[in-house]
């Protein structure tokens, strides 16, 4: 319930409580504080305000506070004046109104204990530890003020007979500027939450142009903290990295939303220009309309990243795009250092694949094709794009074991013997020993693989005699696709198989040993896995 009256009252001692104190001896209280000469008009009271809530049972108690508060401004802000006369109203506009700065709260109302009940319910039901609460009673020995600070969280407490005009101006005044401080503490603490939560989320990127994304995601998430919205609707910005002097866009938002790494993007010359200005100057670039923030890896690669602005950073949001971006320079380093690792892992998993295959007189291709076709028959599947990459780059290593094989055994063009069989055999074995000691997610799903790819759905494979579900998918899958690719080539002891002849020997394996759903796949897929043998030949 809100009551608005208007009416010249006077204090106690007779003088006017909207008056403002004339004594030289009482200097102005803050550079920030004043009282308007003129009364407001409507573009003023459009701008934000303080609200400020006068709990009290008499409605004098009402109309003097606004009467001497009426003017009053801090930071550019006015006050909204709110009522409640009773503890249990105090409580319904509390609710509906959580940003309220102040309280002016009288302690005896409906009953002898209301407001410092009301003290209770704020900050314990209600939560809310920001509200400044200046307790005011005309019954001191109802509360007496020693026991009451003590017990109750309240920031100040007043007798009503000593709250002057100018005191009372002083006293709201201190406890605006008390909420200010917290509401800012409060944003800071919310800032730098955003940081740690945004950062944890870009070390988890696996590309840069995902990355790019993901700093211009949480960039705008970031300054849009403030309560008064920094950027346009639709924030414009682009991520970029230099590539040998040029520039490249990799991701942008709002009017650069087309720009990305696999498509052009024409810049303003105004735009490129301050690019080049910070690739030059090797700086950050804050600008009225823009900023720009530079980073440099420790392995000298240069990023670059770009927000259009509808007015200037204030120093706190400044201060947070610095902390963030220092993350993100971080997080870029170690993204980059992932994806050299990750490389030069691929590459040993691929030529020790090719080595294996190429002691065993069969083509590099071959290790090639496979892994490609384990990678299409993951997606076709169904899989996580994480583990379709992880079978993609694991398989290669699925005959890894042969190192242990003999050539004599190994290399025999003709048919092996029974005795000889078992030796070829225990290859599972020796390419699981070689790979599950790794921690490494590529080397432990090498392992698998390695000692699954010889199993059969119906139980009848080695070396464990698994079956059905119990084999791991990636083991089924390469099992499929390595018979598939080797009938097709040609190996020491025969010759390439047709495709259809290849076609009816798979479907009559389906479901001994090869898994029923996935020769489905590759026979209703087929033409995408031929091209892939097309696209690696031998």
């Amino acid at each position: 319930m809100v009551r608005r009256t208007v009416g010249k009252m006077t204090s106690q001692h007779g003088n006017p409580m909207n008056d403002t104190p004339s004594d030289p001896s009482h200097p102005p209280l803050s550079d920030e504080l004043q009282f308007a000469e003129e009364p407001e008009d409507s573009r003023s009271r459009a701008l934000p305000r303080w609200k400020l809530l006068i709990v009290d049972d008499e409605e004098e108690v009402h109309v003097i506070t606004r009467m001497v508060l009426e003017g009053m401004t801090f930071s550019g802000k006015g006050l909204t004046f709110l009522s409640a006369y009773s503890g249990r109203e105090a409580a319904d506009i509390l609710r509906a109104e959580p940003d309220i700065a102040v309280i002016l709260l009288d302690v005896v109302m409906e009953t002898g204990q209301a407001g410092l009940e009301l003290v209770e319910l704020i900050r314990g039901e209600l939560r809310n530890g920001m509200v400044r609460i200046i307790l005011r009673t005309g019954q001191p020995g109802q509360a007496p003020e020693r026991e009451v600070i003590t017990r109750y969280d309240i920031n100040d407490y007043k007798h009503k007979t000593e709250l002057t005009a100018q005191k009372l101006f002083s006293t709201v005044a201190t406890a605006i500027r008390s909420y200010n401080d917290l509401r800012v503490i409060e944003k800071s603490r919310q800032g730098l939450e955003l940081i740690i939560a945004s950062t944890r989320g870009l070390f988890q990127r696996s590309n840069m142009e995902l990355f790019a994304r993901g700093v211009l995601d949480q960039m705008s998430s970031l300054l849009r903290l403030n309560e008064d919205c920094l950027f346009l609707h639709s924030p414009s910005g682009f991520a970029a990295t230099v590539r040998d002097g040029d520039i490249a866009v990799l991701a942008g938002t709002g009017e650069f939303g087309h720009c990305s790494a696999n498509l052009s993007c024409d810049l303003d010359p105004e735009v490129m220009e301050v690019l080049q200005q910070a690739v030059r100057e090797k700086s950050n670039i804050f600008a009225r309309d823009h900023f720009l923030q530079y980073f440099r890896s420790r392995r000298g690669g240069e990023s670059l990243l770009f927000f259009r602005m509808s007015h200037p950073l204030n120093p706190f949001e400044r201060r947070l795009v610095e902390v963030f971006s220092r993350n993100v320079a971080i997080a870029l380093d170690n993204m980059q250092l992932n994806l050299d690792l990750a490389r030069s892992q691929k590459e040993i998993i691929f030529t020790l694949g090719e080595c294996v295959e190429s002691r065993s007189k069969e083509t590099a291709s071959h290790v090639r094709r496979v892994s490609e076709c384990c990678r299409l028959m993951a997606g076709f599947l169904g899989f996580e794009a994480q583990d379709v990459e992880l079978i993609r780059l694991a398989s290669p290593m699925h005959d890894v074991g042969k190192i242990g094989i003999p050539d004599a055994i190994l290399l025999k063009p003709g048919p092996l013997t029974a005795e000889e069989f078992e030796v070829m055999k225990t290859h599972a074995r020796i390419g699981y020993q070689m790979l599950k000691g790794s921690p490494r997610p590529i080397m432990q799903a090498a392992a698998v693989i390695a000692h699954e790819h010889h199993e059969r759905w119906n139980g009848a494979g080695y070396p464990r005699g698994l079956a059905g579900e119990g084999i791991h998918p990636f083991g089924r899958i390469v099992a499929l696709v390595d018979v598939f690719d080797s009938l097709l080539s040609r190996r020491v002891y025969k010759e390439p198989w047709p495709l259809d002849l290849v076609r009816d020997y798979i479907a009559g394996e389906r479901g001994a040993m090869f898994d029923p759903r996935m020769v489905d796949v590759l026979m209703r897929e087929m033409d995408s896995f031929m091209a892939i043998r097309n696209d690696f030949p031998d």
